[in-house]
């Protein structure tokens, strides 16, 4: 019961992860660029992205904390029936793509979303725009690599 409970945690994480960098990258950008002008579409997608950068925070933490606890239930089950444990090829690919994703998602929120703060305190519309370019970029990669997560561990779950 417990593992299923950290499953469910750590799938819906990953969900509210990668399906809000999918809303903003398909949805809300495009419809923000079609019918607002510079300075109220880079006050939109700042409160937005505000508001997202603070989930995604907890949805890494709890997909860091059930994934860690899962592989430590998994191991501890091992070895309690006098097994080896060996992770297979799709949860390392997991965890090393977790990490990927991590360092982007950082960079994203420290250095590119303060540069958008920043434009926005000076109202330099133009250098706000360019950083939420770049961070517009920046989740485009993490959201490849989150579809690229999901659909490895089920491939290697269907093994």
């Amino acid at each position: 019961m417990l593992y299923a409970s950290l499953k469910a945690v750590h799938l819906l994480a990953v969900i509210a992860w990668v399906g809000g960098m999918f809303f903003m990258l398909m949805c809300l950008r495009p419809a923000a660029q079609e019918v607002l002008e510079a300075p109220p579409r880079v006050r939109l997608m700042h409160a937005t992205l505000r508001r997202f950068l603070r989930i995604v925070a907890l949805a890494v933490l709890a997909i860091f904390l059930s994934g860690a606890a899962m592989i430590a239930m998994a191991w501890r089950d091992r070895a309690g029936a006098g097994l080896a444990f060996n992770m297979s090829l799709d949860w390392y690919a997991m965890v090393a793509l977790f990490f990927v994703m991590l360092a982007v998602f950082l960079h994203v929120r420290l250095p590119l979303f303060g540069r958008v703060e920043r434009a926005m305190a000076a109202e330099a519309w133009p250098d706000a725009g360019a950083a939420l370019g770049a961070i517009r970029w920046e989740v485009a990669i993490n959201l490849v690599l989150g579809i690229f997560v999901v659909v490895l561990v089920r491939l290697g779950a269907a093994a």
